[in-house]
């Protein structure tokens, strides 16, 4: 973990792969994972932890398989949600979004149980972000 800020514009602009978060920071036993992402991901269950979600730019559409049914949710920019664990989901994005996600640490993306990944989609825990300059010269006074 670095002990500078991170810019986020500069950690999103450093990669250009779809559903494949890369970890900004970690809190606790806690990742802070960023990904691009667009289309289709696939119905997956975390059976043991909330997955947070955050739009930074875009929109960002679940797909819930809840006890009453199913529903489909919409996030605009600056939207957050917790699909609570447990619960089958499918995240859609109709245009470029990105997205920012807390999940335990070794979390996989497509969740404990999923449906056939879809070779867009990384199965992975996060990827390091790598090579990230680490301050927005923007932000100085």
């Amino acid at each position: 973990m670095t002990r500078q800020p991170i810019s986020l514009a500069h950690a999103l602009a450093s990669f250009s792969d779809r559903w494949s978060p890369r970890i900004v920071t970690t809190v606790n036993d806690y990742d802070v994972r960023i990904a691009k992402v667009e289309g289709d991901h696939v119905w997956h269950v975390h059976d043991h932890t909330d997955e947070f979600f955050l739009v930074l730019d875009g929109e960002l559409r679940i797909g819930l398989r809840e006890p009453d049914g199913e529903r489909t949710i919409t996030l605009p920019k600056g939207s957050v949600f917790t699909v609570p664990r447990g619960i089958e989901h499918k995240p859609y994005a109709p245009v470029p979004t990105a997205i920012m996600l807390f999940e335990p640490t070794g979390t996989l993306t497509v969740g404990d149980r999923h449906d056939e990944v879809p070779g867009h989609v990384d199965a992975t825990t996060g990827h390091a972000l790598g090579g990230l300059p680490v301050r927005d010269d923007t932000l100085e006074a």
